[in-house]
């Protein structure tokens, strides 16, 4: 049980890197300043996601669901050891 909490877990977190380099994608078209401090300052990613919403939605919320099959997978691993 534990190796399937695990596999579960990887493929949340590809998931959310994936949408998350979506969101990188649309801040660097945005503007490169915006695109920059998405990457390498914390929390500067949510307030673009918070500004630019209608461009962002779908990108934000999928990666939220593959966060919480993130969750689940880590929870699963854990009672399966």
């Amino acid at each position: 049980m534990a190796t399937l909490g695990w596999i579960i877990t990887l493929v949340g977190a590809i998931g959310a890197l994936v949408f998350w380099i979506q969101i990188l994608i649309v801040a660097f078209k945005t503007h490169i300043g915006w695109g920059l401090a998405s990457l390498f300052i914390p929390f500067v990613g949510l307030v673009f996601v918070a500004m630019h919403w209608q461009e962002t939605k779908t990108p934000f919320l999928r990666g939220l669901i593959c966060v919480v099959v993130q969750i689940v997978g880590m929870v699963i691993s854990g009672f399966g050891s």
